[in-house]
């Protein structure tokens, strides 16, 4: 049987990021062979991911990753916070942005890719480092935007380090004008965004869906008033055109400056930009937005952690 040095177990660990102990029981079980060590310990990984994939995970990061007229989102989650401050899930984070933006945004296209350095796809490389890790993550959404003529501009709130954080934000302006006045007023508009979360650039934009059940409650609320009918009908349109204030990129008032709605703020910037200015699309990701959260003993959960 092969002897395991002390030298055999730290280059595995750089090789997988495992802990010493699974390094030291890896070349044991494949006397020393350092690739078979690898997969040995793959195959582990993989059986810890399997064992972590029912548990919730609604933590982790949105990263933002910026191009020549093109941006993308990525949202990987986690079990924790506590991973976010991780350098190694931070990296990976990154990383798996940079494929996303070469793949346009596509949430599958971006899984199947491959992830750079690692010979196999995103999904597989967030897979096992489940095991690395030691939390249950995943890959769970992505979208892009891109121009010919302008920018997309891209902000990300409450970041923890370069590209990464709590919520991310890409607008797309098109424009033949100045760049970077274009760029400016971008970010600003980027941040608007992030901090009123509009459902649509324009009116015509919205959900027709969404405005029938507004329309449905605000007609419900107007007939509770005993008015006649044609009155209920004056209500609910003032009531919708409140509405749309509230829920339309360009009819918001600007957070910038909240005397002025975006629309006209755009209209104010395309002096500075040389040339007219057209909002083609935004892209707003808020960490763990929709995932239902179990509610959990947190009491308990350090017990059970405690009782291994």
């Amino acid at each position: 049987m092969a002897e395991i040095t002390a030298a055999m177990v730290k280059e595995l660990r750089d090789k997988t990021g495992a802990g010493f102990m699974d390094c030291k029981a890896a070349l044991a079980e494949t006397d020393g062979d350092m690739e078979a060590a690898v997969d040995w310990l793959r195959a582990k990984g993989l059986s810890k991911a399997a064992k972590k994939a029912g548990r919730v995970a609604a933590e982790g990061l949105i990263t933002v990753a910026e191009g020549d007229k093109a941006a993308a989102l990525a949202e990987v989650n986690s079990e924790t916070d506590f991973v976010a401050r991780n350098e190694t899930f931070q990296d990976m984070v990154r990383t798996i942005g940079q494929v996303a933006l070469g793949q346009g945004g596509d949430l599958d296209k971006t899984g199947a890719a491959e992830f750079p350095g690692a010979a196999k796809s995103v999904t597989d490389h967030v897979t096992e480092m489940v095991g690395q890790i030691g939390e249950n993550m995943s890959l769970r959404r992505a979208a892009g935007l891109s121009v010919e003529n302008g920018t997309v501009a891209a902000y990300v709130h409450g970041a923890v380090a370069p590209g990464l954080g709590r919520i991310g934000v890409i607008v797309a302006l098109q424009s033949t004008g100045d760049q970077a006045a274009l760029k400016a007023i971008g970010k600003q508009i980027a941040m608007h965004v992030a901090a009123s979360a509009p459902l649509a650039v324009t009116v015509d934009d919205l959900d027709a869906d969404v405005v029938a059940r507004e329309r449905a409650i605000l007609v419900e609320q107007a007939r509770e008033s005993g008015k006649p009918d044609n009155i209920i009908d004056k209500m609910v349109e003032g009531r919708l055109r409140k509405f749309y204030e509230e829920a339309v990129l360009l009819s918001q008032a600007f957070v910038v400056d909240p005397d002025t709605t975006v629309e006209k703020a755009l209209k104010a910037a395309e002096a500075d930009v040389g040339a007219p200015i057209t909002v083609a699309g935004f892209e707003r990701f808020v960490l763990g937005e929709g995932v239902e959260r179990e509610d959990s003993d947190f009491a308990a959960e350090v017990a059970a952690a405690a009782g291994g």
